[in-house]
């Protein structure tokens, strides 16, 4: 297996490639800048990418996705409800100062239960609305891992202030689709450092104050 992460852009988001060496295949999550790098890193690996998978619909995220699928030719998957997001790109552009990227609908939407990911790591789709309407975690249970997009980070929550966003939601969220799963789980957020289900339950001062 190969795991890496790639921190992106001027918000700093972390993109991840998972990949399968036997297979030379990969699937890429949150490409939102620095494509080049990214396809530079797929072409050094000699994978194939399949899918691109994007947790939600933040120009941080979304930003290369485009790009990616041009270089390519692999599917993007974003959940629907964050199509009003895509079509708010130039504004999402002028909130960080960044030129506005080219977006598209997606070719699949991530619907809640959907399988994705590579035949070896399969992950199944867990809608988590309450940092956007279309938020997503990714669960590769056989890897013990999750990737959380803004969903959950390191003793943090995403932000619930932009459009989409809802703070009662996001805790809802977390607390019925995220916590059930092992304490062991690794998580890997969409922002920082990778943390654990079971450290978050202990210590994240959002869940525990609620």
């Amino acid at each position: 297996m190969i795991l890496e992460t790639f921190v992106v852009g001027p918000l700093q988001c972390n993109c991840t490639l998972l990949g399968d060496e036997d297979a030379a295949e990969a699937i890429i999550i949150d490409p939102g800048d620095e494509v080049s790098r990214i396809y530079r890193r797929l072409a050094d690996l000699g994978l194939k990418l399949k899918q691109i998978l994007v947790t939600h619909g933040h120009i941080d995220h979304v930003g290369g996705a485009l790009k990616l699928k041009h270089l390519t030719g692999a599917p993007i998957f974003l959940n629907e409800n964050d199509l009003p997001l895509l079509k708010m790109m130039e504004e999402q552009a002028a909130w960080v100062g960044v030129p506005t990227p080219d977006v598209s609908a997606p070719d699949v939407t991530l619907t809640d239960g959907l399988r994705v990911g590579l035949d070896r790591y399969p992950a199944e789709v867990l809608h988590t609305p309450g940092h956007t309407q279309g938020s997503v975690c990714l669960h590769f249970e056989p890897l013990k891992m999750v990737i959380a997009g803004d969903t959950l980070f390191a003793g943090g929550i995403g932000r619930t202030d932009l459009p989409g966003g809802n703070p009662r939601q996001i805790i809802d969220s977390i607390e019925t689709r995220l916590m059930p799963l092992s304490g062991d789980t690794r998580v890997l957020p969409g922002h920082g450092p990778a943390t654990t289900i079971g450290a978050e339950r202990q210590h994240n001062p959002f869940l525990i104050m609620h």
